[in-house]
Order: structure tokens, then sequence, then C-alpha cells
């Protein structure tokens, strides 16, 4: 581990008092100590934070974005998709979420509550359910000789329980999809380590599906004397929302025997009128252990009537019947318990799980009903909780061997820094808790948008959708609109690495879409035209909003006329080749190839000079809303010249000569057009326009040479930039987006004026981008240079995780001082684009941490 590792991690782990370490906790991972308290507090990005000049040029938008916003939440009564007058406050709580791909998720924080809740599909709810906690009871001869929540909290209800533990005792240490929580009980010399793992394992399409976590308690007794032990399980029917009061749920416990395995828990049924589910509690029966339960108490007043239950002899009395209906007003919670033995100078250990089973689900306008994809396997009828509690605990140790097959060869990896690791796969938490649906495909759906094979379309159901199913997620748990894919572009490649049929079938959606048109005329907010909701040939920003309806109304997004979008067209086909060259799937390329053929056709209507090179105007870069960009860029004219590329590729492996010739002329105007344009000698100018602020140095402007190196392109016959010229400029980014602006400690600044102070322009030029930052060090690295990419990422890290607080909602943009944008956003997933660079290094022998002797 290297002096900055050892560095932050003694800063966030300095208020430990203990000596203790755990069982089994790994070495590499994200690790804090629960009483730590995080010095920097930042605040959402608000409208004061908008400097006048930029106010005054957008006020009309403002006035436009105002009439909207009141439309949408006043009148309508619904959740506007970006809400630019409630941003989320900051909260320095969360930690690994639990659950599998799509199917709901709950996050636990690194305190132990859980706080982050999203069961309804795409929206959230931060509500901590004060009453959803872990308890330990110790005995000995007989008598409880401790009892204590473990939890720092100290709230004003439930009295009766003994809370307030001192956090300088425990840490947090998340490696995702697990997390390890070491508490040592002061004075009992006793040590408990709750292992949290969730079914997220690459290339797993069934478990990972699975919307169930295990918790696995080991007890470390380094007393000269036996204790008996009992780890209680509390939770509350609902997750803390209003719904929870509206009476109507009911508890009761169960039984489940299945091949030789036995578990028993509590169903928590919560009978909301839309999206009812149930949650389940449940532990692992053992011979030398005994599960007790009580199936229902009211989770309010001091609830000393629980508390007592188990002091008295480590077990709750166990009623089998169910729990009457709650009244409207009353809330519900059960309570499981699991006792064990713990000799001398021993170790035992416990499991529970926490399930939950919502099967059918409809968004916001509930026009349709859709079920996910665990119910293939488990059906859909709301009865699947017990079998996927059985289910999870008694395959949880197989989930865990294929995650460390996942995971130990990066880990052992003695030229990777321990920070990058632990980022690498934390940032993973995105794809479960990114607002995530991964939904069957109806027998009657048609994905094709109306156009057939035979006319350059797609088949109504391609195999890949058929088999894996429909899958989206949220731009961001703030900005709620799925699979925004000119976010996607960056977020793909942990898709498409790590799960790559639900990267295909999300494309497969995207270019259904292409072709169809809808007329609706809708009102633009940045330019306060109107125009259609949909253009054919064109790429839409987004599959539409969680409040209304996904797939259906495709483009909710309401700041950009899609005839403007450019770069999405080239992004969907920067995609389709990078998916084609590390899937190897030839049926998915034939399939897209007409559809590329058409978004490129609709493309080459801006060459405007003929010279192969496509003319961008007023917001096109549309990545950088707001930042105007005039005349070609180096951020759309790079992505243009990469897909032209890859449009010569793609013809020759399919064998279209024609099309090649075509498009391999369009490359060569256009490189030199591209090189006349913006090169300056040093590095890309923004755009070409020659007004003052054109030669900023922009940190993304080698994006389209990243694509180029990820589809193992861009020499000889592929080649769209000088390989001198690339390295010059992204050694200008790293001197001066990176090295000048924060003491290079925070990443790269997205616009930079060469005189080295940030470029100011907009309100996103002088931001850092995490997931653009992520993209940039992979660049780097395919170019070979390796250490500067390292250090550009790792700024964003040590900012993010070390000194900012935001563990597992990594926003999409900070300033050096201040503010951030946009909490929990999907851009971050990109340091996958990281691994792919780096497991691509030439000459690249991995070597183990024993190897160079780190500790």
């Amino acid at each position: 581990m290297d002096l900055n590792d050892r560095t932050s991690l003694a800063e966030l782990m300095s208020r430990y008092v203990s000596t203790e370490t755990g069982f089994g906790v790994p070495k590499n991972g994200w690790r804090i100590c629960l009483a730590h308290e995080f010095k920097e507090k930042r605040k959402p990005f608000q409208a004061k934070d908008v400097s006048l000049s930029n106010m005054i040029e957008h006020i009309s938008l403002g006035v436009r974005y105002l009439r909207w916003w009141y439309k949408k939440t006043q009148v309508e009564k619904k959740a506007p998709f970006i809400d630019m007058f409630r941003a989320l406050p900051l909260k320095q709580i969360y930690g690994a979420p639990l659950g599998g791909i799509g199917g709901g998720s709950i996050t636990r924080g690194w305190r132990g509550d859980f706080c982050r809740w999203q069961l309804n599909p795409g929206m959230y709810h931060y509500k901590t359910v004060i009453a959803n906690q872990f308890t330990v009871c110790l005995r000995r001869g007989g008598q409880t000789v401790y009892q204590q929540v473990l939890s720092t909290e100290r709230p004003p209800t439930l009295q009766g329980w003994n809370w307030g533990y001192c956090g300088e005792y425990a840490f947090y240490h998340a490696l995702y999809p697990r997390a390890w929580t070491v508490y040592h009980l002061p004075g009992q010399n006793v040590t408990l380590t709750c292992r949290q793992v969730s079914p997220v394992i690459p290339h797993d399409y069934k478990d990972s599906s699975l919307p169930v976590a295990v918790f696995v308690w080991d007890i470390e007794n380094k007393n000269e004397y036996a204790l008996d032990v009992s780890i209680m399980f509390t939770m509350v029917n609902g997750s803390g929302h209003e719904d929870d009061k509206i009476g109507g749920h009911w508890n009761e416990p169960f039984h489940l025997e299945k091949e030789g395995e036995s578990v028993s828990g509590v169903l928590l049924h919560h009978q909301t009128p839309v999206n009812p589910y149930t949650l389940c509690i449940a532990a692992r029966e053992k011979s030398d252990q005994e599960i007790s339960h009580q199936t229902a108490f009211s989770p309010k007043g001091t609830c000393s009537a629980l508390w007592s239950d188990l002091m008295t002899d480590g077990r709750l009395d166990s009623p089998k019947d169910s729990s009457t209906p709650t009244k409207k007003g009353e809330k519900v919670a059960a309570a499981l318990a699991v006792s064990c033995s713990v000799p001398a100078n021993q170790h035992n250990s416990v499991e529970f799980s926490l399930a939950w089973d919502m099967p059918k689900i409809t968004f916001g306008s509930r026009e349709r009903i859709y079920v996910r994809r665990y119910t293939r396997y488990y059906g859909t009828k709301g009865d699947a909780a017990p079998s996927l509690s059985h289910y999870a605990l008694t395959h949880y140790s197989n989930w865990e061997e294929s995650i460390d097959e996942w995971q130990r060869p990066i880990l052992q990896d003695g030229s990777l820094p321990a920070w990058y690791k632990s980022a690498l796969f934390n940032e993973l938490y995105f794809v479960v808790d990114g607002g995530t649906v991964w939904v069957e495909l109806p027998e009657d759906a048609d994905i094709s948008g109306g156009l057939r094979p035979e006319d350059g379309g797609l088949p109504a159901q391609p195999e890949v959708v058929k088999e894996y199913g429909r899958f989206a997620y949220l731009e961001g748990q703030e900005y709620r609109m799925y699979n925004t894919y000119d976010v996607h572009f960056y977020a793909s490649f942990a898709l498409i690495m790590l799960w790559p049929k639900l990267a295909l079938s999300l494309q497969y959606d995207i270019a259904g879409s292409v072709v169809q048109h809808d007329p609706t005329e809708r009102l633009n907010l940045m330019d306060g035209r109107y125009s259609p909701v949909k253009t054919r040939g064109v790429v839409p920003h987004d599959i539409g909003d969680p409040d209304d309806e996904p797939w259906v109304r495709v483009n909710a997004y309401l700041i950009h006329d899609t005839a403007d979008w450019k770069d999405l067209n080239l992004k969907f086909v920067l995609q389709v080749f990078r998916d084609y060259h590390l899937t190897h799937d030839e049926q998915y390329l034939k399939d897209m190839w007409p559809i590329c053929q058409t978004v490129m056709e609709t493309e080459l209507k801006f060459d405007k000079d003929g010279d192969g090179l496509i003319e961008n105007s007023g917001y096109a870069d549309q990545t950088y809303d707001g930042w105007k960009v005039t005349g070609p860029s180096a951020y759309c004219g790079g992505l243009w010249l990469a897909s032209v590329c890859m449009m010569c590729k793609m013809a020759r492996v399919l064998n279209c000569e024609s099309v090649y010739q075509r498009y391999r002329d369009i490359l060569e105007r256009g490189s030199a057009a591209f090189d006349k344009l913006l090169w300056n000698g040093k590095y890309y100018n923004y755009d070409s326009s020659g007004q003052s602020l054109s030669n900023s140095v922009m940190s993304d402007q080698c994006a389209g040479q990243w694509f180029l190196r990820a589809s193992g392109l861009g020499d000889d016959d592929y080649q769209a930039f000088p390989k001198e010229k690339i390295c010059s400029a992204l050694k200008s980014v790293f001197d001066l987006n990176v090295m000048s602006f924060a003491g290079g400690q925070m990443g790269a600044v997205n616009g930079m004026r060469p005189e080295g102070v940030p470029d100011r322009s907009s309100v996103q030029s002088d931001e850092v981008w995490v997931g653009v930052v992520y993209g940039l060090a992979a660049t780097m690295i395919h170019e070979g240079m390796v250490d500067e990419g390292l250090r550009t990422a790792e700024g964003c890290y040590r900012a993010v995780w070390e000194r900012m607080g935001m563990a597992f909602q990594t926003p999409e943009a900070y300033c050096e001082k201040g503010i951030y944008r946009s909490l929990a956003y999907m851009r971050p997933l990109t340091i996958w684009a990281m691994q792919l660079a780096l497991s691509n290094r030439p000459h690249h022998h991995k070597t183990t941490d024993k190897d160079v002797g780190r500790d």
C-alpha cells in the first residue's frame, strides 16, 4: 500500500480505538470508523451559484423552467425528473446497497442504518427507519451480561432499548458487492463481524437478478469461558414512507424446508394499492442454534416489551399466528433472533437474509404492468419471499466463491494502487442502486419501432432481448431519466464488460427507437421553440421518466431539440462496434448495421462545407449543456471522425466495399479538416470559432480516440488522429486541467484556459465530472500514460470518497470549493473503461502484492 493510501486510511480510521481487525475482512476496499465525521460539508448547486453573466444569458430559460416546474408539481402533482428547487442535501451516511440487479434496492449506511429505499422503480425515498436494527445479547451462566443495539444513534423513540453504541470501537469496510462491519464490544472481549453479501455476479443473469441479501455474523469469543450469544434483527413493515400508515399491512411467521435445508422467519406484507410487496427477514436453521421471532410489535413508544423478551433468555416468544392488519395510522414491525453458543477462545456464526418480493411493477402513469426479471424463476404471485430467502441462505457461499474468482486477479495485481481497487468495485454500486429495472419482454412486445429487417430495421423481438429481458437505469438518482444515452456512453463500459447481454439488450431498445417518429409538438426549455418529441433517424436522449411510462413515451428530456443532438447518433455508432469488438456477437453487428447507416446519414447533413467534418452550432455538444460551441469542435468533431473510422471497419467486417470506400473518403477529408481547424500545436481547441474562449483546453477533447482504442482501433488503416498529437493533447490536459487545478488533487476540470485558470464561461465548464475524468484516465492509459492516468483518476476518488463523504453517491460534478451537482450519478461507472485500458497494456505481467512487498 503506498503512502497516499496509508495516509487517507489513517484519517478515516483515526478515531478507531480498538486493535481488532475483524473476521475475514479483506485488505482492499473503503474503510471508515463509525465515529468518523467529515470535515468538509458541501452544498448542492443552486441558482445563487450561477454567475451574473450566465444568469442574464439564461433568464428566459429560467422563466420557462419555472412555469414547467409549477405545472408538473402543482397541477399534475408529479415529481419533475430534474428538480432544480429541491436538490438532495448531502448526507454523509451511505454504504453498499442491498440486493441484485433490477429488483429494487435498499441501502444500508456505513453506520448500520437502513436509510435509502428504491422499491418502486426509479423513485427514491431517503428515510432512515430507526427500528431497523441488529441487536446483540450476551449471556453467561444463564444470565444476560450485555445487550446493545449495534447503532451509534440515540433516537427519541424506542427508549426502552439500549442505544448509543460507541462508534470508536467499530469500523465499516466496503468492497462491493460485499461489506463488513466490525464491532468490538467494549469490556466484553467479544468481536462481531457482520458481512453483507448481495448477488451481484458478472455474467450471471439468474442470481444477479434476485432481490435479496445475506448478513453473516461472525462471533469471536476471546474470553476463557463460553458465552451464549443472540443476534436480533428487527424490521418495520415498510420503508418509512407515508404509506406505512395507510393500514392493512400484516406479518406472519413462516418455515420452509427444502432439499434438506430449513429456514424460518417472518413475512411482512405491505399492502399498498400500487406495487404491493412483501419484505422477509429469515435465518438458516442449524443443529446448534435456535431461531425465535416476534411476529409483530409497534415501532413507537418505548418498546420495552421486546427488549425485555430478548434479555430474559436470549430468545423471543415466537407466536405462531399471523398479526392482525394494521389500522390507519398504525405501523407494525417484526423481529427475528438467532441464538448460539460460542466456546472459550472460539468462533461461531449466524446467518440472516433480507428479501423483498415486488414481482409486478407499474411506473407513474400506471398504463402497463411489467414483471421483474427474477419472476422467471420465482413466479409473479407475490409469494416468492420464503423461497428467495431459502435460496439466498443456502447459496450465498457460491456467490462469494464467484465474487472472489472475479475480484482476485485485480486485487492481487501489485501494479495497481489500493485506492483504484476500492474505486473500481465500489463505484459498481450504481448498477443496482441506479433506479435500475430489469423486466421480462412481454410476448406481444415489438421493440423494432415498426421497421422490419427487410426494410432496414430490427426483428420485433431480437433473441438477446427475448432471452435476457429489458434493462434500464437512471441518469442519476436526482436526474431521473432512464438510459440517458449521452451519459450511458461513458457508463456502458461496466455493463459491456460484466453483463454484456444487458448492454446489448439496451442497444436494441435504443436502435428500435431510432426509426420512430412522434410529431407531437412540445416546448424545448433551452431555446423556447416547439419541435417534435421524436425525430426519425435520431437517437433519443433517454427512454423516459419513471414517474411517467418508460419505453412507451421515449425522450422525456425537455432541454434540447432532438435534431441538435448530433453526438447521440455518433455515440450509438461508437458503442455498436465497441460492443462487437468485446463480445464478437456477429448477429448483433448485422442487426445494428442498417441502424448505424441510418444515423450516419442523418449526421451527414451537418457537413456544411463538404470537408467531411460535421458542423456544430448552438449547444450541439450535448454532453456539456450550456457550454456554447460554434463550428466544428474537438469533442463532437472527434466523435464524428471516430464514428466514420468505425463505419469503415464495420463495412470491411461485413464485406460492404462500397460503403467502406465512401466512409474512407469522408475520413480522409474530415481528418484533414479537423487538424486544420482545431489543432493549435499543443492540443485541439475547444471549437473553431476563433472567439476569445475557443482555445480553451477541454479535458474530454480526445473522447473519439478513447473509443477507438477501446475497440482495438486507432492505428494504421483505422487511425483518425495522429498519435503524437493525441499524446501532446493529453499532456496539455494533464499539465493544465489536472495539475494546475486544485493542486492536482481533485481530478481534471472540464475547461481550462491556456494561461492556467479554469474556464468559467458556463456553469459546467469549471466543474469536475467524475465519470469524464475516469474516461480521460482510460484514454491516457491506452496511450501509454499510465502514471498520469492513475494520478488523474486518483484525485476524484480521494475527493469524493475520502474528503467529501460521498461514498455510494458519487455525484456527476463538483467544483473546486463549496458545491456539488447531482448526487448518485451514472457516469462514474466509466471507471471500468480504465480497467479495460489497464488489462490491454502491452507486455503487462501481473504481479501480486507479495511480489512487490506491499502490506
